[in-house]
């Protein structure tokens, strides 16, 4: 994405005209008058009939009714049995069709003006004319289903607008009219959309309708508004359902335009948002993580405010609403957890047996405690208060009096402490205690650490003392002295669900304004105090929703003027109408807040809709489950353990202000971005969902990227001269609330010219190769179990070497396209090489023998004949290979034919460090590994024998010592590493090119005889690719740090990759594992071809600030909302589209990226993470 310019389409012209053909059907309910191309008149003809046919059945009932042939109910009956008929010959007929359809469909090549969204038809009643009219249904049940609810719909729609029954409601005939014209065409489109043609709605929430719900929408409000009816017709005398009634009549006739709008939300988001609002307002609970959670938390607070209902005595009504209410509270995964604890327990009778070993790790011993504390407390608190100070009679200087005003001072207390732990006091005006400035990082978290001292003083009163006082409230309230109400069982219920601090403001608004009111007012007389805390709950959420989506408003329309980049053409003509019909505006907002649904702005522009209500986290799937993952999500991986206890921290001690479900923060580090979302909120705990977004790989994430940067360093960097200044970024959707100290990776990268490519280092790399090939082998010998080799071998006896057997292993993955991709391996001439590709051209192909102990003729026996004869060979020696008579050559030619040593040691130990026999031998000529021999250190090969820590005897110099003297151990050595060196640079012993280093750093190796030898040795292949990354490492860090002084500082460096790094590529699955196992350091060498360079990435683990802060959730909610739409109906999916592009204000591309995928694109999102608060 580039930058935006104000020429930037909203739609591009494709889309513009598949929209202005899409609304009109969903206006309609599904019929298609607007195709874009040209189609016989009786296609029209056709949709406009089956549009009509539920009004022509129902006027058939509705006309027998009006003539007193039939009753209303019979007319009712008549007009849905008829719709049954007609919906089951309609879904017969596509049946039908479709059947028909497809012996043709077979044998016709592919149609390409279907793909162009045309269709040929051939007559009226045609197959393809009856397949474009009436597509069907996916499912057999859904025929059955939706026919006898196409007939359900139009009988109970035919005695809803009955006019004499309408007359009745409004008496005025021409109200009548109106309402019953506009009334039936409501119906029309709801039964078309039923039965004949699903329309695509506004309102989509599922990016496919796999069970056909969306049919299903329009039908579900109609038969709300005829429910209101058929209650108001058998209850009567209740003025109140009589005046819904007749409202309810009046926006019937307007539900098309609201579904047009995509106000009213599908049936599955409808279901989820319900149970959401009465789970967290009726019945005191939270929004939930899980769908599942979600369900079950309703169903279990619904049976308790049931049976609550039922308990004859009062004082069991406080304890089981006190008891139940704070079990409620917690997190239901612990308190399943302790369950099953209890159960395991009790069948096995020993937690010990049940889970040897750890159960001190698995079960939260301290949580429990604390809860059955606290439990504990509560009840005892609660039964005493209730049965001996709580009084029938509402008193203002009573107990519960002097209890209100310990709660207004707790109250007060919590809210000072918790703004002195954030950046910004109520996100405006800077906090004089908050640490100045981040750059001192061991000064500034020593004073951050005080203030989370503070801050564990407000825990102490949030967590321990608000909810008993809290208790002690409610328990002495007169209301609960009044058995069997629904209203107490319900408000008390909900009351005495313990979350904390918005239950804490809610109790004290309510024992404020009772202390301030009359006893005589509505407010005190009707109603009890568990209705009025409810009543101030939903107030509460929704005066906060009503602030934020202003602001979000606000920010939009300012946008759109201050910022030049975001100027339109339209610029002057939206913010005039903006200005104008700013009361209409603002209704839109009001209407919003009231159904708590999004405020959707139409392509980010201040054009604002209702967008329909949906569950808080505003996506149908899973959290979790869905992620565009790359080679850096690994590092979120990494991060969130680290962050979530970072969080837990901050989260205890207030400083990222009210944890409230939907809440959304995001944190900054390096060139990393993390989306938090709170899921649910409870007793001591949430739960999160952290999602990580890309790494800044387009210029509009830059842009924000950038812009987030300088909202940070304002608020944490700069110095401030002014004690309380104001935020300087106070129109920006995010406001700052902290540091956090957590354990991650830096991200640096370098580029390597002058290093790379200078010929002192490339042929100082040479040297030390060889060197730490030499302690890399060495070391890996003495790190093998010692009865891995040589098991049967004793002092004296010699082994010839063996050459890879047949069935080796294959070569490791990283050399799979090695051939291929290193083909022209050399600068210099191919023609170098062409002995060795001869070489690999006539190698030997080894098979497994039969278990025969007979010699091949002309062979020389690769086994041992005293290993058979003592019994204790290894498994496969039966299966050995024999290496077959090398034919004769000429005298002067014998000497470099592959070289096989004879292994004598003259130390017993040496058989310990001695390489595996498979690695003795190999394809290199004799005399050229002679020649070479000259560069094995020697001086170093028996310095690190002599630094071995395999032997812990008495006598360990003295072994070292021997074991340095062997000569055969030597010669071992010396032949094996210097095969490894020259499989690495080939025949020629030249300085070698940084292209040749970076391409055997990526596991390629040249084309030689030695090629073969390696790749069929994984184990040996990987010591020498990991020696020579250890290698280069060396030669980057004796350019930057200064050379090497002696031998034990090579050793302590080498120790030191060993241990603290991890040397390799970013596309191996090695390294994911490294950042996963939280390696130290990690080192990676790449080019950039673009620039040209060699560069090099190390990654340090190490304690680093994030910077979080607190998102407009209303800005996300709606920008998310306008996304759905956009891509589920406009299905404008432009990568260059207005809506993705950079705001500095809304940061609209970083909240398009952190949606669910498929609409969003994070690299990475957690499952929901408990943080226990305590």
């Amino acid at each position: 994405m580039g930058s935006m310019s104000s020429d930037v389409p909203l739609l591009n012209d494709y889309k513009q005209d598949f929209l202005l053909k899409r609304f009109p059907q969903t206006v309609l309910g599904g019929p298609r008058l607007k195709l874009g191309y040209c189609a016989p008149p009786y296609i029209y003809v056709n949709q406009i009939v089956l549009f009509l046919m539920p009004w022509a059945l129902g006027g058939t009932g509705t006309l027998l009714y009006q003539l007193d042939i039939l009753r209303d109910y019979t007319a009712a009956a008549l007009s849905g049995g008829l719709m049954v008929f007609t919906a089951a010959v309609i879904q017969l007929i596509s049946v039908y069709a479709r059947s028909k359809s497809v012996v043709v469909r077979r044998m016709r090549t592919r149609d390409i003006l279907a793909e162009e969204d045309q269709h040929e038809f051939t007559s009226c009643a045609g197959a393809e004319t009856v397949k474009f009219l009436i597509p069907g249904k996916k499912y057999v049940a859904n025929t059955v289903f939706h026919s006898v609810l196409a007939g359900l719909v139009c009988g109970l729609g035919t005695w809803y607008l009955l006019p004499n029954r309408v007359t009745l409601l409004y008496g005025s005939p021409g109200a009548t009219a109106v309402l019953f014209v506009f009334g039936w065409i409501t119906l029309c489109i709801g039964e078309y959309s039923l039965i004949v043609n699903t329309a695509t709605e506004t309102a989509t929430f599922q990016t496919q309708d796999t069970y056909e719900i969306t049919p299903l929408m329009r039908p579900l409000y109609i038969f709300f508004f005829v429910s209101v009816d058929l209650a108001h017709r058998f209850i009567v005398n209740i003025p109140a359902l009589e005046q819904m009634n007749q409202i309810l009549h009046i926006l019937f006739v307007l539900l098309p335009f609201l579904w047009a709008l995509g106000t009213l939300p599908p049936p599955d988001a409808l279901l989820f948002w319900a149970v959401e609002q009465v789970l967290e307002f009726g019945l005191g609970g939270s929004s939930m993580s899980t769908h599942l959670r979600l369900l079950v938390m309703f169903i279990v607070s619904a049976g308790a405010a049931v049976v609550s209902y039922f308990i004859p005595s009062t004082v069991g009504v406080v304890l089981f609403m006190t008891g139940l209410g704070f079990l409620l509270s917690l997190n239901p995964s612990d308190v399943s957890m302790v369950f099953r604890y209890g159960v395991t327990r009790h069948r096995v009778g020993s937690s010990h047996e049940a889970r040897p070993g750890n159960s001190g790790h698995w079960f939260p011993w301290k949580e429990c405690f604390l809860f059955i504390a606290v439990l504990g407390m509560a009840l005892l608190e609660a039964g005493l208060l209730h049965h001996y100070v709580s009084v029938p009679q509402v008193s203002r200087s009573g107990a519960q009096a002097v209890v209100g005003y310990v709660l207004m001072v707790l109250l007060s207390i919590v809210w000072i402490l918790r703004e002195t732990q954030s950046i910004y006091i109520f996100g405006i005006f800077r906090n004089p205690f908050y640490p100045k400035d981040i750059h001192a990082v061991s000064v500034f978290y020593d004073k951050q650490n005080k203030l989370l001292k503070i801050g564990a003083v407000r825990w102490i009163l949030l967590t321990l003392v608000s909810p008993l006082a809290m208790v002690a409230f409610l328990a002495l309230d007169s209301s609960l002295h009044g058995l069997h109400s629904v209203s107490v069982s319900i408000g008390f219920t909900r009351a005495f669900r313990m979350n904390t601090e918005t239950a804490l403001l809610e109790t004290v608004v309510v024992s404020a304004v009772h202390m301030v009111s009359s006893t005589d007012c509505w407010w005190n007389r009707s109603l009890d105090t568990g209705i009025r805390l409810l009543l101030i709950g939903i107030m509460r959420d929704r005066l906060i929703q009503f602030i934020t989506k202003l602001q979000f408003a606000v920010t939009v329309l300012l946008a759109l003027w201050t910022e030049k980049k975001q100027h339109r053409k339209t610029t002057t003509t939206l913010c005039v109408l903006n200005t104008v019909f700013a009361p209409f505006v603002l209704g839109i907002i009001v209407l919003s807040t009231l159904l708590s649904s999004p405020l959707l702005p139409l392509f980010t522009l201040p054009v604002f809709l209702v967008g329909f209500p949906r569950p808080v986290q505003s996506w149908p799937g899973a959290v979790g489950t869905a992620a565009c993952v790359c080679t850096d999500s690994v590092f979120y991986h990494q991060m969130v353990p680290r962050l979530t206890a970072a969080l837990q921290t901050a989260m205890a001690a207030g400083s990222l202000g009210l944890l409230l479900p939907g809440s959304h923060y995001l944190g900054r580090f390096e060139d990393r971005l993390i989306w938090i979302m709170i899921l649910e909120c409870g007793y001591t705990y949430c739960c999160i969902n952290v999602k990580g977004l890309e790494l800044q790989e387009t210029s509009c994430h830059t842009a924000e990227a950038q812009r987030v940067d300088e909202v940070f360093e304002s608020a944490f960097q700069r110095e401030h001269p002014q004690v309380c200044s104001l935020n300087e970024h106070l129109e920006n959707v995010l406001t700052p609330c902290t540091v956090l100290p957590v354990k991650l990776y830096s991200d640096a990268r370098n580029v390597l010219t002058g290093i790379i490519d200078s010929p002192d280092n490339l042929k100082e790399f040479k040297d030390d190769l060889i060197k730490v090939l030499v302690w890399v082998l060495i070391q890996h010998c003495s790190k093998r179990p010692s009865t891995q080799e040589n098991k049967t071998e004793n002092t004296g006896e010699a082994s010839p070497a063996l050459p890879p057997a047949a069935n080796s292993s294959p070569c490791p993955e990283s050399l799979e396209d090695s051939e291929s991709a290193n083909s022209d391996w050399s600068d210099g001439s191919i023609f170098d090489d062409e002995p060795a590709i001869k070489n690999r051209k006539e190698k030997l192909q080894s098979k497994d023998l039969p278990c025969t102990k007979l010699p091949i003729p002309g062979s020389v026996d690769s086994q041992n004949p005293d290993d058979h004869s003592a019994g204790t060979g290894p498994k496969n020696d039966l299966y050995r290979t024999v290496i077959l008579g090398l034919p004769a050559v000429d005298k002067g030619q014998r000497e470099d034919v592959a070289y096989i040593p004879l292994v004598e040691f003259s130390c017993s130990q040496s058989r310990l460090l001695s390489l595996p026999e498979e690695w003795r031998s190999n394809s290199t000529p004799r005399s050229k590994i002679l020649e070479m021999s000259a560069l094995f250190p020697e001086d170093w090969y028996q310095f690190v024998l002599r630094q071995l820590e395999c032997f812990h005897s008495e006598e360990k110099s003295r072994v070292l010592e021997e074991i340095a003297k062997d000569k055969a151990l030597k010669d071992l050595y010396v032949h094996t590493v210097m095969a490894c060196y020259i499989g690495l640079f080939g025949i020629d012993n030249g300085v070698p090119s940084p292209g040749q280093l970076v391409r055997v750093y990526n596991g390629g190796l040249p084309w030689a005889g030695t090629l073969d030898w390696l790749s069929e040795k994984p184990e040996l292949f990987h010591l020498v690719r990991k020696a020579f990354r250890y290698t280069l490492k060396l030669m980057v860090d004796k350019a930057s740090l200064g050379p090497i002084e002696d031998f034990k500082e090579l050793t302590n460096c080498l120790r030191e990759y060993e241990r603290d790094w991890y040397i390799g590529l970013v596309s191996e699955e090695q390294w994911k594992r490294a950042i996963l196992e939280e390696k130290p350091c990690l080192f990676c060498l790449g080019y950039e071809s673009s620039m040209g360079v060699y560069t090099s990435r190390v990654l340090m683990l190490q304690e680093m600030s994030v910077h979080i802060g607190k998102l407009n959730a209303e800005a996300v909610r709606g920008q998310w909302a306008n996304l759905s739409w956009e891509l589920l109906y406009a299905t404008n999916d432009d990568e260059e589209r207005y809506s993705i592009q950079a705001h500095p204000l809304l940061l609209r591309n970083l909240t398009v990226q952190a949606a669910d995928p498929p609409l969003g694109y994070p690299i990475f999102s957690s499952k929901p993470l408990p943080i226990h608060l305590c």
